[in-house]
Formats: structure tokens, sequence, C-alpha cells
């Protein structure tokens, strides 16, 4: 079994910074990509950042040049490092992988439970 466990939420004000974490467990093979994703309330859920294995990491343009994702390959652990927040970041903050177990060789995408970021004007 893969678990995503996700830190680092919290209530901060607007300029503030915060760092999530996600750390994956299991029986991990390997990881094609990691990547961040938000939901606000009575909105759909968006791609905030996307860090794919050997490839470009991408942002929403609502974050570029505020938020900076990062990865430990060695602890299979993804980063969100997000400075000069704004109270429209308010959400709720998924990790997301794509990767295969040693039971499975075709890659399947995980959700982690999500951690709560709350940004005070």
């Amino acid at each position: 079994q893969v678990q995503l466990v996700e830190s680092g939420g919290g209530l901060v004000q607007a300029g503030g910074s915060l760092r999530l974490s996600c750390a994956a467990s299991g029986s991990i093979r390997s990881i094609n990509s990691m990547a961040w994703y938000r939901q606000a309330p009575g909105k759909q859920r968006e791609l905030v950042a996307h860090n794919p294995s050997g490839g470009t990491t991408t942002y929403a343009d609502s974050v570029k040049d505020r938020f900076t994702i990062s990865r430990d390959n060695a602890k299979n652990t993804v980063y969100l490092q997000m400075n000069s927040l704004k109270p429209e970041d308010t959400a709720v903050y998924y990790c997301n992988a794509v990767l295969r177990t040693v039971a499975n060789l075709l890659p399947r995408e995980y959700w982690g439970q999500g951690t709560q970021v709350t940004v005070s004007s």
C-alpha cells in the first residue's frame, strides 16, 4: 500500500510564508511525478505545481514567482514553499503522486488527505 502524508498547513497572515511537506511511503518502485493541487470552498480542485521526474516543473500562473516545488528523491518527499501568501491562496492543499509499486508496474495516481492553508488579510 502507498500512503501520502502531508504536513505544514496552518493559519498565516497575508504576506507570510508556509512550507508544506508530503512524504510518500510504501512499496514504491519509482515515482513518475509529484505535484500539489488545491481546492478552495465552492471551487474545483486546481493544479498548483507539478514536478515530473526528469522533466520541467510547471506552476499555475497565480502562484508563479511566489511558490516553489522541490523534491527529496531519497526520502520520496515533495515540498511546497509558499511565500508572499495572499488570502486567495486559502484552500485545502493536496499532494499527488504518480508512481509504480513493487507489485504493479503500471503507474497509478495517489492522493494525500489534504492540509488546510488559511491566509488572513
